[in-house]
């Protein structure tokens, strides 16, 4: 069993800070999560000066300042990027990060990134997806706001530029922050994998760790939950962000579903096959019965312990005759 992929999205919660994102990625190792997830771009290649802010980053950051300007703020340089892929190669998580524009698909592609990550955002962006599929063997592409046409359409194009549909996982996702529980719709998570014949996993952006592990219960063979590590810092994502206790919860709890989801064949379990005999039940003697006696339904009946006939042999055994005499409670044998 493949297990599930648990990405720890930092994102911009490091807040331009160095020593911040690092510590996001201890948390994330700690947490014993797969890959710790940054962002890269270039801000002046993805937002326009006079671009306002949405509704949830007004409300998280106030409105005094531009997009423009509070994204430029969360930019990592590329000798930040370097600094914390070396750090992530001293830990036990592996480092990723989304790529938000040409340059810095190329950049992450020269740096040995294998895995592309294609935000919600941009997979109505014909140039950006064809350069993702030149530049990444394995996909994974999130959702959000997109109907089935419009991920019908962008896998067309990933397909046709050279990645290969078994290389893509495609997340369900809502970019609500925090998403309401009644618009999450996980079912529809379902839907795309029946639909489109992918991989399918979550990005989940829910306040609580319920949401993902329910995903995992249903199929999803990747999981990208945001992190922070502390919700009250100032920044667009961190309110609807895990912190680190919570983050390890979930990974916990996600490593116990995927173990109990099992083969999905019907057997006894190792641990059960030992409790057959205490629990199930034999046919006894109801009282004593004498060697040569009719069994009946007068005289039999059925009790634990299993290790005698079963009562499924019930209609088999009722007109035979006793080999020997037996004691009441004894187990009858023929």
């Amino acid at each position: 069993m493949n297990k599930v992929i648990i990405i720890a999205e930092a994102g911009v919660n490091h807040n331009g800070n160095l020593d911040l994102a690092r510590q996001l990625i201890d948390a994330a190792e700690n947490a014993g999560a797969d890959y710790v997830k940054f962002q890269t771009f270039k801000t002046e290649k993805i937002i326009a000066r006079t671009a306002t802010k949405a509704a949830y980053q007004i409300k998280n950051t106030g409105g005094e300042e531009t997009q423009f300007e509070m994204v430029k703020k969360l930019e990592l340089s590329e000798k930040e990027h370097l600094e914390l892929i070396e750090y992530c190669a001293s830990k036990k998580v592996q480092f990723l990060s989304t790529a938000f524009d040409l340059e810095s698909i190329q950049f992450l592609q020269d740096i040995g990134v294998t895995l592309g990550k294609i935000p919600s955002g941009e997979i109505v962006n014909l140039p950006y997806l064809r350069a993702m599929a030149k530049a990444f063997p394995f996909l994974v592409v999130s959702t959000g706001m997109a109907t089935l046409e419009e991920i019908s359409r962008a896998l067309k194009v990933l397909i046709e530029n050279g990645a290969r549909l078994e290389n893509i996982t495609v997340l369900h996702c809502n970019t609500e922050y925090p998403t309401p529980m009644e618009d999450v719709n996980l079912k529809a998570m379902l839907g795309i994998g029946q639909e489109f014949g992918v991989k399918i996993g979550y990005s989940d952006h829910t306040q609580g760790i319920e949401i993902p592990i329910a995903a995992v219960a249903l199929g999803a063979r990747v999981i990208e939950k945001h992190f922070t590590l502390d919700r009250t810092l100032p920044g667009p994502d961190h309110i609807a962000s895990l912190e680190p206790g919570e983050l390890t919860e979930m990974v916990r709890t996600i490593r116990n579903v995927e173990q109990a989801l099992g083969t999905g064949v019907k057997n006894p379990s190792a641990s059960e096959y030992k409790n057959r005999a205490i629990v199930r039940k034999s046919i006894v003697a109801a009282a004593p019965i004498k060697k040569g006696e009719i069994l009946s339904e007068a005289n039999l009946d059925i009790k634990r312990p299993g290790t005698g006939i079963s009562p499924m042999e019930w209609d088999n055994v009722l007109g035979r005759e006793a080999i020997r005499d037996f004691d009441m409670d004894e187990i009858i044998e023929l």
